[in-house]
C-alpha cells in the first residue's frame, strides 16, 4: 500500500486517515494476499499504522530510516523502529 496520503493526514492529527488502509488490508487478508506498505512512514507514525493494519507483513522505511539516522545514529534508529513494530 502506498501510504503517503495516510502519513500526510496523520501529521495533522487525522487518525481517521488510516481507515481506508485498514479496510484494504482486511480485504487483502480475506483474499489471501500479503500486505506490505510504504512511503512517508516514519518513527512518528509507524506504530499507529502497524496497530491498525491487520496482517501487515512488511514496511518500506528506507528513506526515513536514513534521514533519521543522520540525527540519531543508524543503530539507534534501527532499534527505535524495531521497538515500534513489536
Amino acid at each position: 500500500m502506498y501510504t503517503e496520503a495516510f502519513a500526510h493526514q496523520y501529521s495533522f492529527g487525522n487518525e481517521d486517515a488510516v481507515k481506508p488502509y485498514t479496510a484494504c488490508a482486511a480485504l487483502a487478508n480475506e483474499l489471501g494476499l500479503g500486505v506490505n506498505a510504504g512511503h512517508d512512514l516514519s518513527l512518528d507514525n509507524i506504530k499507529f499504522f502497524k496497530e491498525n493494519i491487520p496482517g501487515l507483513l512488511e514496511v518500506s522505511i528506507g528513506h526515513a530510516l536514513i534521514s533519521e539516522s543522520l540525527y540519531l545514529g543508524v543503530e539507534n534508529v534501527i532499534n527505535m523502529y524495531l521497538n515500534k513494530l513489536k
